[in-house]
């Protein structure tokens, strides 16, 4: 942590080998420093760079504070930490942003927002400063997935430009260290319930000669799977809701007798294929209990008061009891076809009947025995460590 006497704002730039843009990037955010009267300064981040991006800073009067971790992400929690000011202004290095209007990010700031999202729709895309890929499809679906996920009512989710109070985004505790970065700040700040507003902003053409750091389709996968794990209703319980209950539901009235519906036969083939649909969805339910657990207790998700009047009522042994009903009762189901069978003396069955109850019978058996699995997992996962506050399983 940076103890020098502390300024109202720090103007931070992430940089890994920009000595062709970065001079005109620091001479831009100096100017406006100085035309607004604003205490602060310029904090170029550096990520190893190779090409006298350091001396060009330092030459200019920027403060230099070197990485020790490459990434874009660790470039930035390098320079959070080493920020003076009470406020953080960020954007990259590369002359794309526009660094000597920055009023409506301070403006918004002063006035108490946590955290100030530059919006490039709304401000204006210069031609070719960005790719028809990103303009057209990767932002708006990952801004509309992350809108849908997070409700932090932003529409350029991954703008390079925004700001925030420092002391508190260091108490979200970021730590993605790659590109992901971007979309860990908006989204711990939403499930911090942090106050979000957005300001127009502009994308110009960036002034470097060699590609951008940005890996479209590897950076954009990384983005959506970081989304996809921290809304793990989205990944696990929603689709895992509807897999359950629909494989379910077809058992129970398949196991009556098979039906028609506009014509098309359903029978005994359609369980087996149901019940399979019913046990995958009941593992991601079982895999979203777990990882709400582990995410919550290392403190990567916050927990509702209900999620936690939950955790505080359930105990392995309940579910070890509610599994073994479960893994009974198909032991029950099957035990009784065996009698079936056996009052026939053990001969030939009529395959459709006998599949029509061996279906329900070993689902049972495999759901109860998940459960039981699951039930010891989480005994572990909950089990007090020392370096824990004796309550962290509960309010972590």
């Amino acid at each position: 942590m940076n103890n020098q006497p502390e300024i109202e704002l720090t103007i931070l730039m992430p940089c890994l080998n920009e000595a062709e843009t970065l001079e005109v990037c620091i001479r831009k955010a100096q100017g406006f420093l100085e035309r607004s009267g604003v205490d602060g300064e310029v904090l170029i981040s550096d990520n190893g760079s190779t090409d006298g991006s350091q001396e060009i800073a330092a030459r200019l009067g920027a403060r230099v504070s070197a990485a020790s971790r490459r990434g874009y992400g660790a470039a930035l929690i390098n320079g959070i930490e080493a920020a003076r000011g009470r406020y953080i202004i960020m954007a990259d290095a590369d002359d794309s942003y526009d660094f000597e209007n920055l009023e409506p990010f301070v403006e918004r700031l002063r006035a108490g927002a946590d955290l100030v999202m530059g919006n490039r729709f709304a401000g204006g895309i210069a031609p070719g400063a960005m790719p028809p890929l990103h303009k057209y499809l990767g932002n708006p679906v990952l801004s509309a997935i992350g809108q849908l996920f997070f409700r932090p009512n932003v529409r350029d989710f991954h703008c390079g430009l925004r700001g925030f109070n420092r002391d508190r985004m260091r108490e979200l505790g970021l730590q993605t260290t790659g590109m992901e970065f971007a979309s860990e700040m908006v989204v711990k700040a939403s499930l911090a319930r942090y106050r979000i507003e957005e300001v127009p902003t502009t994308l110009k053409k960036d002034g470097r000669s060699r590609p951008p750091h940005l890996r479209s389709w590897h950076d954009g996968w990384r983005h959506l799977r970081f989304l996809l794990l921290f809304a793990p209703r989205w990944l696990f319980v929603y689709p895992g809701i509807v897999a359950f209950f629909l494989g379910a539901i077809t058992v129970a009235v398949l196991a009556f007798g098979g039906v028609q519906i506009a014509g098309i036969g359903f029978d005994v083939t359609t369980m087996v294929y149901a019940s399979a649909l019913c046990i995958l969805g009941y593992q991601a339910l079982l895999f979203f209990w777990l990882t709400k657990l582990y995410a919550t207790q290392e403190g990567f998700l916050p927990t509702s008061p209900r999620y936690r009047a939950i955790v505080a009522k359930w105990s392995a042994e309940r579910g070890l009891l509610i599994g073994l009903a479960i893994f009974l009762l198909g032991v029950v189901i099957g035990v009784v076809q065996v009698v079936r069978w056996g009052s026939i003396d053990f001969g030939a069955q009529d395959a459709a009947q006998a599949v029509r109850i061996a279906i329900p019978s070993a689902l049972g058996i495999m759901l109860g025995f998940q459960t039981v699995m699951m039930s010891f997992f989480s005994g572990v996962l909950t089990t007090p460590r020392r370096e824990q506050r004796p309550d962290a399983i509960i309010e972590s």
